[in-house]
């Protein structure tokens, strides 16, 4: 009988992490062994601010969540003792909280994760993070777009004055 109720428990343990993972616009796996508590806890923090969550779930757990979720290259990334981040509204800025994080402390290393449903590597998941953030692309993409608009005025103003000039 305790066994059974054991079961269910891991049971519903499993059922809860899937339901992260399909509810998660990112989920990324790192080790954490050897990092003390309160540079964990300021970790998680920062995580949170950035939108996501900090997770430690037993590998057992997490794995057979992972697959569950049809997920399975993402369990074989789970070996070892793990933390992950489940984030369900971000995707870059948790990704970069935990990259500058990594590069201040060397025993955490990303192991990879799954982005918007596909399964990938540490260094995607840094790729991702060193990516600018959404109001800088929007920044950029607006400048490129004002020095189009621009060089547009200016070559239909030469042809104006041309056009005066031989009239």
């Amino acid at each position: 009988m305790a066994n059974e109720s054991i079961v269910k428990q891991k049971e519903a343990l499993v059922q809860e992490a899937a339901a992260r993972i399909t509810d998660s616009k990112v989920v990324i796996a790192f080790d954490y062994h050897g990092l003390t508590v309160e540079k964990f806890e300021t970790l998680r923090r920062s995580v949170r601010k950035s939108g996501g969550e900090v997770v430690v779930l037993k590998n057992n757990i997490s794995r057979r969540a992972a697959k569950a979720t049809g997920h399975d290259a993402f369990a074989d990334q789970l070996t070892g003792p793990k933390a992950i981040i489940f984030a369900s509204e971000q995707i870059v800025e948790p990704a970069k909280v935990l990259y500058d994080f990594a590069k201040q402390n060397d025993v955490v290393k990303i192991s990879g994760g799954i982005v918007e449903g596909a399964v990938v590597d540490g260094k995607k998941i840094a790729e991702l993070a060193t990516l600018p953030s959404y109001e800088t692309l929007l920044t950029q993409l607006a400048a490129g777009m004002l020095g189009t608009v621009s060089q547009l005025a200016v070559g239909l103003q030469q042809i104006i004055e041309q056009m005066e000039a031989n009239n």
